[in-house]
């Protein structure tokens, strides 16, 4: 336990803290106006206190502050080390889900328009997020009558634009055929700003525009050109009935409703811009550290604009309780947006009835994933005591690592590491290995390899020390966790090598190690002979299957990315002109490999950033002449 430190040596200034373990692992990291009051607070009766937070300070054995002038400074501070070290006793944001957005890839020279999840790109304008992908495909399919821009692969317009072609989507009007010259770039520009524009809730001036053209070629009798203005505006309006309006024309407004219990919350967030719902987004968040709602809230605030949101800052955050650093948190919002932001608690009007129904959405959330979770809960935590029975483990193991290896004949010999916490796989401390000094087909030699290595920087790591917190070091440490249970993918020979790597190390003590093989699903561990009885269809020995199964998935996928590189390398490679960036611009551009194999001289040609004699040289690798002819 974590002893406290003489009252006098404690700042009485602002700042932001750190509790760390044994290891040198923060656990917790927390800010305060005043560091030794608040300090002082955790250091009292443990009865007293908070359960989790009695936990946390029983599982520290050292504190840290780090003093700043403000506190915004002490915001930011907290924020940036909570981002770098993730630790266990601070609350977490879980999102299942993988919210849809709008692309808009402004960096290409026609930009498009898709529906995307995943990590964001740079040049690439997001809007959203939204709650269904299907929502916004059928406002972005209503509106594209309107702005027809593209929405098809860089592949398929290459292969039009080679042939001269548009496709069915510029027949039916859905597309402006930027593919076949159909269109000048200013004006495609100007439609694609247009989209975004219509697509974060600026409305009027599109159906002000619309309605004047149909006028204007109603007058001159041209009744044709007014009948497709006729019609783009009934897309939008369709389009427009599908944005819930819910405050005036010029607010910008970020919604966080909340329905929590004592150990988790839900949150929904609802992006209000120019007085529309254009986006929403839900997630769970594990109270793993003591919170009151005005807590809640000032930890919701740093997590949800640490990073620039995907619609900009707004100009008014509504939240159901002020959080506990009011003042620092307007001021640091407002730096962030360059004008005031206000963050309030809405007490009468249309503000509280959004309020209201954002609430609502966040009770229902929450009312599905309690009873989504109950059930797998009480499993998890049934295998990890199952585990901690059966293999006779000092203590349940929280953090479970699975190793497998994957090669072909020998080829692209590479290892798996991949980690479960608490029963759920924590891809983010996954790690993936080339085997380096392994000649010929040796899994034992190449799983020593891996463990050693995976080990030995542990060790290094745990016998080096933790410096003092620095904010601007970037380097995050890769395996400074040690598992409590070492699991790997085979029998009795890859536990003998599981064993040795420990022993050599010096940690037998302190990681148990046990293997899983796949015939008959034994599991074996060191000093017995006989593998341990696990019974079948237990949730030990389900947790053990999943873990080795995802490690051997992820080491496939790594042999097969290895492998297809060096195919891929090996077709292109020791042309002359022909380097990795142009080599990879020639591959996107055609489509693949077998396309550019396939490829004539004049499709070679025809890339005007290919110099004429790299098109050759490529044509020639792949048509070589025949009898002296071309």
């Amino acid at each position: 336990m974590v002893a406290r430190p003489p009252t006098g040596t404690i700042p009485d200034q602002p700042g932001s803290y750190q509790f760390r373990d044994r290891h040198g692992r923060i656990i917790y990291v927390g800010k305060a106006s005043s560091l030794r009051q608040r300090l002082s607070s955790y250091f009292a009766d443990p009865a007293t206190l908070h359960p989790r937070t009695a936990q946390m300070v029983s599982e520290a054995d050292s504190v840290e502050w780090i003093v700043v002038r403000n506190e915004v400074e002490a915001l930011v501070l907290e924020f940036n080390l909570i981002k770098e070290h993730r630790p266990r006793f601070n609350v977490r944001l879980r999102d299942d889900k993988s919210y849809p957005f709008l692309a808009v890839t402004l960096d290409e020279e026609w930009p498009r328009a898709v529906v995307v999840r995943g990590v964001r790109k740079k040049g690439v304008r997001y809007l959203g997020p939204y709650p269904h992908a299907h929502a916004i495909r059928d406002t972005l399919d209503l509106v594209l009558r309107t702005f027809p821009v593209r929405t098809c692969s860089p592949g398929k317009f290459n292969q039009h634009a080679r042939l001269g072609r548009p496709c069915l989507l510029f027949h039916i009007e859905k597309c402006s055929g930027p593919c076949v010259g159909e269109v000048e770039v200013e004006p495609y520009r100007k439609m694609v700003d247009e989209l975004c524009d219509f697509m974060e809730g600026r409305t009027d001036e599109v159906v002000a525009d619309l309605t004047e053209e149909m006028r204007r070629a109603a007058a001159e009798q041209d009744y044709e050109r007014a009948a497709r203005f006729r019609d783009r505006l009934a897309s939008i309006s369709r389009a427009v009935e599908k944005q819930i309006i819910v405050a005036d024309r010029d607010e910008d407004i970020d919604v966080i409703g909340v329905a929590q219990d004592e150990l988790e919350a839900a949150v929904q967030v609802f992006f209000v811009r120019h007085g529309r719902v254009v986006g929403r987004k839900g997630f769970v968040l594990d109270k793993v550290e003591e919170l009151d709602e005005a807590r809640l809230i000032d930890r919701l605030v740093e997590s949800l604009y640490g990073e620039e949101p995907p619609l900009g800052f707004p100009k008014t955050v509504l939240v159901t309780h002020e959080p506990e650093s009011l003042a620092a948190c307007e001021e640091w919002l407002s730096g962030r947006r360059g004008t005031k932001v206000s963050v309030r608690v809405p007490r009468r009007g249309s503000g509280r009835e959004l309020m209201e129904m954002v609430n609502r959405n966040a009770t229902d959330d929450f009312v599905r994933h309690r009873m989504r979770r109950a059930a797998d809960h009480n499993t998890r935590s049934r295998a990890l005591t199952e585990l901690q029975d059966l293999l006779g483990l000092p203590e349940a193991p929280l953090r479970i690592e699975c190793y497998d290896m994957a090669h072909l004949q020998g080829t692209d010999y590479v290892g798996s590491m991949v980690v479960l916490e608490d029963g759920l796989p924590l891809k983010r401390e996954y790690r993936r290995f080339k085997v380096k000094s392994v000649e010929g087909n040796d899994d034992y030699a190449a799983m020593e390899e891996v463990l050693t290595r995976r080990l030995t920087a542990y060790v290094e790591e745990r016998d080096a020390g933790f410096d003092p917190v620095d904010v601007e070091e970037k380097k995050p440490r890769k395996f400074a966790y040690p598992p409590q249970l070492l699991l790997v993918d085979g029998g009795k020979g890859q536990l003998a090598v599981a064993e040795r790597v420990v022993r050599n190390l010096g940690l037998e003590s302190e990681i148990p190690v046990a293997s899983l093989a796949k015939r008959f699903e034994e599991v074996f561990v060191p000093g017995r002979p006989e593998p341990v009885e696990v019974p079948r269809g237990s949730d030990a020995l389900f947790m053990l299957q999943r873990i080795r199964d995802e490690a051997h998935r992820f080491a496939n996928s790594f042999h097969r990315e290895l492998r297809g590189k060096r195919m891929t390398a090996s077709s292109l490679d020791g042309i002359d002109g022909l380097g990795e960036a142009r080599r990879k611009k020639l591959v996107a551009a055609l489509g693949g490999v077998n396309a550019v194999k396939r490829a004539g001289l004049e499709d070679l040609l025809a890339l005007s950033w290919l110099p004429e004699a790299v098109a050759r040289a490529i044509h020639e690798r792949f048509h070589p002449p025949v009898n002296g002819s071309d």
